[in-house]
């Protein structure tokens, strides 16, 4: 995942707003108890999630894999106050945890945590989304697009997560099936007429849709 120079990146996050304590919180538990700690998103790329729900002030947030809860209160920062955040994660083992850091947070009210198969949860909610944001079993990722696209607003906005694969998609050189599957997917959004898309090199790839 680090595609810039090491130097370059340091410099980024220094002169990127701090995370709050409750952040640091489970950044540090995150690495020391939980599996694959590297699924976090964050310090750089968790204030540019909060930056850009700031610039939208959405008023509905779905979240797909939420993993230990870190990005949802990134995202959360910047609803409306009677905004709300559904978050799916299919790891009935985090739950607990998630909920924990969820119930610190000043926004607890807001936050919504559902455990189970986001292929099926989906079809249950019938919000209008003004933000969406994808990073969960890559796969399934045109499935979640499939569910979700009708019911974003017009001019809101879908992020998806690690869409360059450890940067695997530009290199001609690797065609695995992990990586021929992203490269196919990022190929179909780039071409999709119901969204315009920039891809950003941060961290693993955000892929920012904003639908027509």
């Amino acid at each position: 995942m680090d595609f810039l120079p090491e130097a370059i990146s340091t410099y980024s996050e220094q002169h990127t707003s701090d995370d709050s304590s409750l952040l640091h919180q489970i950044t540090r538990e995150t690495n020391l108890n939980v599996l694959k700690p590297r699924m976090l998103s964050g310090h750089l790329q968790g204030r540019v999630l909060s930056m850009i729900s700031h610039m939208i002030a959405p008023k509905n947030i779905l979240e797909i894999g939420t993993y230990t809860g870190y990005s949802a209160l990134c995202m959360a920062e910047g609803l409306t106050n009677d905004g709300q955040l559904i978050t799916i994660e299919r790891n009935e083992e985090l739950a607990s945890k998630i909920q924990h850091y969820f119930n610190q947070s000043a926004y607890t009210s807001k936050l919504h945590l559902k455990i189970g198969d986001a292929r099926e949860i989906i079809p249950s909610l019938h919000q209008t989304w003004d933000l969406i944001f994808i990073d969960a079993d890559k796969a399934s990722y045109q499935t979640y697009f499939n569910l979700t696209i009708d019911h974003v607003r017009s001019g809101g906005f879908i992020l998806i997560d690690n869409v360059l694969w450890s940067g695997k998609v530009a290199e001609t050189d690797k065609n695995d099936k992990a990586t021929l599957s992203m490269r196919a997917f990022n190929d179909t959004m780039h071409k999709d007429q119901r969204v315009e898309n920039v891809l950003l090199p941060i961290r693993d790839g955000i892929m920012i849709l904003r639908k027509l």
